[in-house]
């Protein structure tokens, strides 16, 4: 059964010793455990906002049990709302590191322990919360069908573009360093533009958004200082750029990411990642508005200041994977408008 105690710091090794082989990155297992027990203590997670599920045998006491499987599970501050506008705060829980060792695999272990968490997550665990509960999200890496199966449906216009490293010169580009003290107010800007996107009456009857929040963006940026720091002995100033005029401005927060350390080859299809956790374009109509296809050359006309800031703030993300030793940039699931604009930009892009 889901334990709601729980687990112990020795049960918390055993399964961080087990998912070490898929997930620690570039680190070694004791820097592993090490950055696990610290990402515990960051925004996001402390203070109640994760929580830990394993499935065990409820006969055994701790210590004695073993985790079939485990996850975590973090609270996230979300907007509902419906066609005529009308917004209401509440929490989706984001579904993390779901695993089961591979001794237990084939069994039904995982299966079961998803359908028991489903009903947790659906009816709540945290008396203490003021906000409604709407539903959980999750990111998985083995396909579209399994979770498909258990209720977590896939998201059918998932997509990223891919952008190789290219440095250019400092003073080639017209962008503005975002350190990570100015990460609060542009996150403040963004949560009023989201609101008012939200706000807006639509032909969709129902409307969840995620609140892109510092305490996300926080919690990425630790695990990177915490791998930057192993590898390179320093962590990155820069955890953005901003481009362009007051009103028509574009920017985003970037996270790096080594799944190896960077002396050590990877095949074709691996690299290390510059990821763009957050693009936001002031005026960009579209964003948090779901649309299918792309935008009329008319459209995308009226916002030639802002495409031309979009293309710095992604050679700045290229230049600074070039200099951090990355292989990739990754911007995923972009608003319609940077689609199109993407699409309709000479930018050395591919489209995954």
């Amino acid at each position: 059964m889901l334990r709601k105690s729980a687990p112990t710091p020795e049960e918390c090794a055993q399964i961080w010793s087990a998912t070490a082989a898929s997930w620690k990155d570039s680190l070694t297992l004791p820097e592993y455990l090490a950055e696990a027990q610290y990402l515990a203590t960051v925004p996001l997670a402390r203070d109640g906002g994760m929580t830990r599920w394993i499935f065990v045998n409820k006969k055994l006491p701790p210590g004695q049990r073993q985790a079939f499987c485990s996850c975590e599970a973090f609270q996230k501050r979300a907007l509902f709302s419906d066609e005529r506008g009308n917004v209401e705060e509440c929490i989706v829980y984001g579904v993390a590191s779901v695993f089961c060792p591979p001794e237990y695999r084939g069994r039904g272990y995982g299966t079961r322990f998803m359908k028991e968490l489903a009903k947790v997550l659906k009816r709540g665990w945290q008396p203490e919360l003021s906000r409604k509960i709407i539903g959980s999200i999750l990111y998985s890496d083995i396909g579209k069908k399994y979770y498909a199966r258990l209720g977590w449906l896939p998201n059918p216009r998932n997509g990223h573009f891919v952008c190789p490293p290219v440095e250019v010169k400092k003073s080639e580009l017209s962008v503005q360093l975002i350190p990570e003290s100015g990460l609060k107010k542009l996150c403040h800007r963004d949560e009023i533009m989201v609101r008012r996107a939200m706000a807006t009456p639509s032909t969709i009857q129902k409307r969840v958004v995620i609140l892109p929040e510092l305490d996300h963006m926080l919690w990425h940026i630790r695990k990177e200082d915490f791998a930057t720091k192993h590898i390179f002995g320093k962590k990155a100033e820069a955890k953005g750029v901003i481009a362009g005029n007051p009103g028509k401005q574009v920017w985003a927060y970037w996270v790096r990411r080594y799944y190896k350390h960077p002396d050590h080859p990877f095949d074709e299809d691996g690299g290390n990642v510059l990821y763009i956790l957050r693009l936001v374009i002031e005026g960009d109509f579209t964003a948090n508005k779901p649309s299918e296809g792309h935008l009329s050359l008319a459209a995308i006309e009226a916002y030639t200041e802002q495409a031309a800031a979009l293309q710095a703030v992604l050679q700045a993300a290229q230049t600074e994977a070039a200099r951090w030793r990355l292989d990739h940039v990754h911007l995923w699931e972009p608003s319609p408008l940077v689609h199109s604009l993407l699409e309709q930009s000479s930018f050395n892009t591919a489209w995954v």
